[in-house]
């Protein structure tokens, strides 16, 4: 079995989003991402020798329009990751479910399955769900309140894991989830389950993350504000005899110079920005989700265009660097990386950052 590096220490490095087109830059520049399936294999492959720790992939089922339908185009995750898994030999690799979209006795299999496809490295972000367009594109209904979503996130879940630590077959009638008839699974992941990520901004959710979860994911916008909630986390998964890491997601654009790196921002955002696509990402954020703070949300606008609203890591290996040891003191446990082209520009960020990272001790 290969060492899952989101059970080891150090902070965490992943990528984000590089299933989705455009990855998480809505730009109509001609250099966007392209999500082919070749495009993430080569990557993986760069990401895997270079020492990353995980790739996190987006769910997604539409697009969010404008003239690039950004995230229109989507890899689907749990075969993504195993073919990824498949394909290289240390990096982690999550795949994204949305609860009510994916019944919880076949995910329990596919996550088994692909775990021993990847030797004991495979991950579950689990989405409670936010995006009321996509459920209804599936035919679904979104609740409007947090107390449902996540009542039926953690019976489903729940049930993930007695499917994965039972011997014996069993029967399952409860709230959500009903007559459910001499069940049984194996097998179950190598370690018994498997790293956990969960994006949260409500109450309700933060509870459902500190119950369960490995990593709770939140935006960094404000770092002294970040420290304040990160101690708050911490504390209330410590109440729970628990111990969460708390992720955030950054976005890079490295250059030897920072002029180079500001006229690139400039070029991607100023100059291409699909403002369409912005705008009704940036809308559904505030209707229907929590996960960024919606009193500061009007003001990162330009942010949302740069890279979905990440952190900025912009300038010189230097100051990218810097960026991220900022990210590490303020307790976070890691960042996942997105850049306008990953192929293009993670070289660079290997190269040049990645060393100064690891003389200052956080790699």
């Amino acid at each position: 079995m290969t060492q899952n590096r989101m059970l080891s220490g150090g902070f965490k490095l992943g990528t984000f989003s590089t299933n989705c087109s455009s990855g998480m830059t809505p730009t109509q520049a001609k250099e966007r991402w392209v999500n082919s399936w070749d495009n993430n294999l080569a990557l993986a492959k760069l990401l895997d020798e270079a020492g990353i720790d995980f790739m996190l992939p987006i769910a997604r089922w539409i697009g969010y329009g404008g003239p690039t339908d950004f995230h229109g185009g989507v890899l689907e995750t749990m075969t993504w990751a195993a073919g990824l898994l498949a394909a290289t030999k240390d990096i982690s690799v999550f795949a994204t479910i949305h609860t009510t979209a994916n019944h919880p006795v076949v995910v329990a299999k596919q996550i088994a399955t692909i775990d021993q496809i990847g030797h004991g490295r495979a991950g579950l972000n689990i989405v409670a769900g936010w995006n009321k367009p996509e459920y209804q594109a599936l035919g679904l209904s979104l609740p409007d309140d947090h107390e449902t979503r996540y009542g039926y996130a953690q019976e489903w879940y729940d049930l993930i894991r007695k499917i994965w630590g039972s011997q014996e077959h069993f029967d399952w009638d409860k709230k959500y989830f009903k007559n459910i008839k001499g069940l049984k699974g194996d097998p179950a992941p190598m370690r018994g389950s498997v790293p956990v990520i969960n994006a949260a901004g409500s109450p309700q959710g933060r509870e459902f993350a500190t119950d369960n979860a490995n990593f709770l994911f939140t935006p960094a916008i404000d770092l002294a504000r970040s420290k304040e909630e990160i101690a708050a986390l911490k504390a209330q998964a410590a109440a729970k005899k628990r111990e969460v890491g708390v992720l955030t997601f950054s976005h890079v654009v490295c250059r030897p110079t920072e002029k180079e790196a500001r006229d690139y921002v400039h070029y991607i955002v100023d100059e291409n920005a699909d403002w369409e696509a912005t705008d009704n990402l940036i809308r559904l954020q505030l209707a229907h989700a929590l996960s960024f703070p919606h009193d500061l949300l009007t003001q990162i606008r330009y942010g949302f265009a740069l890279g979905h609203g990440g952190f900025p890591l912009i300038g010189t290996p230097d100051q990218v660097a810097a960026g991220i040891l900022s990210l590490h003191e303020a307790g976070f446990a890691g960042t996942t990386l997105s850049f306008v082209d990953y192929l293009r520009e993670f070289p660079y960020f290997a190269q040049e950052v990645l060393p100064r990272l690891a003389k200052a001790g956080i790699r």
